[in-house]
């Protein structure tokens, strides 16, 4: 059927904000011909709507990326009337590699940063959602003739989830996204048919509170959602210098509040590492309001569900605390 043809056919939507779909956290990465892998892009997810009244560039919270990522916005100009597209912004370095460090130095490295669409879910006002992803993406590919620089198309590996792996930890990279073929686009969910698995030890966690100490703080008090409960797992110090401590600092100090929210504390076992939070130590602390998320890394996740050699990398305000569980990562074995 012809493209435009097949459009038609489809019911009608007016292209708005569409909350993105979300992938599931898994350690093993399934495997078989219904799947596709994308490499999991470090960046900012995106929602792109473009209508008769100009171009809208959001977060997943709905926070516009707009007069942060003006060049993007200003490509995206040559997306079709009536369009809403879902994808990520990534700074790329010299080599090609996502780099967030430089994403978050938008004006001077705007030359750096791409928008990599893996997504078409509503063209020329039609609602593409309903579709399956092996035809939104022949869709995309033949209505997106995306001659910017700036804008990419993610691509897609019909290979093995091994052979996935090995070139994503290859290549360094933060992990893989599965797909099952057959997804339909389903907003604001996390079912399955898509998902995620990390290659390294690092994920988003909220900050519940902190340790004094010089340039506002010592330590940051981090957790993860179990449901409605903020469960807590590590005292952040590393991976700060003055200005980063100061620049956090004033990012989480008007969160403070009189309720401490995590719910497995005071810790009441012993940590071969000296760091847990006994009630005597609670006395130091100040507590936040659960608003705001860190990306830390770690060695490891112990056995009594706590980080060891935890490193703050950098704060994700694109994040929404409510929806940051624990992750799983790969599992693989020294033959691998």
């Amino acid at each position: 059927m012809p493209k435009v043809r097949r459009l038609v056919s489809l019911s009608k939507r007016e292209a708005d904000f569409i909350e993105p779909m979300d992938c599931a956290p898994v350690m093993k990465l399934a495997d078989g011909p219904g799947w596709v892998y994308e490499v999991k892009l470090d960046g900012y997810r995106a929602v792109a709507v473009k209508t008769d009244n100009g171009v809208n560039l959001s977060s997943r919270r709905r926070k516009s990326f707009d007069h942060h990522y003006p060049l993007i916005v200003e490509a995206l100009a040559e997306l079709p009337e009536g369009t809403v597209v879902d994808g990520e912004i990534v700074a790329l370095d010299e080599s090609g590699r996502p780099n967030f460090n430089l994403l978050q130095n938008f004006r001077s490295e705007a030359s750096r940063i791409h928008y990599f669409i893996f997504d078409l879910l509503i063209c020329q006002d039609r609602d593409l959602t309903g579709l399956r992803l092996s035809e939104r993406r022949k869709l995309m590919k033949s209505l997106l003739k995306l001659s910017w620089p700036r804008l990419r198309i993610a691509e897609q590996f019909e290979v093995s989830a091994s052979d996935m792996l090995a070139a994503v930890r290859q290549q360094q990279l933060e992990g893989v996204i599965g797909k099952r073929k057959d997804s339909l686009y389903e907003p604001g969910k996390r079912s399955g048919s898509w998902v995620k698995c990390r290659v390294n030890r690092g994920q988003e966690l909220v900050i519940g509170g902190y340790m004094p100490g010089p340039h506002g703080f010592d330590s940051l008090i981090v957790g993860y959602y179990r449901g409605k409960d903020l469960v807590y797992v590590a005292r952040v110090r590393n991976g700060f210098v003055p200005a980063s401590r100061r620049q956090v600092f004033e990012k989480i100090r008007h969160l403070v509040s009189p309720t401490m929210p995590f719910v497995n504390l005071p810790d009441t076992h012993k940590s071969r590492w000296s760091d847990e939070l006994t009630a005597e130590k609670m006395k130091e602390c100040v507590w936040l309001r659960p608003e705001a998320v860190a990306q830390i890394e770690c060695l490891e996740w112990t056995a009594g569900d706590r980080l060891r050699h935890s490193k703050f990398v950098r704060l994700r305000d694109d994040k929404n605390p409510r929806e940051v569980v624990k992750e799983s990562f790969e599992v693989f074995s020294s033959q691998q």
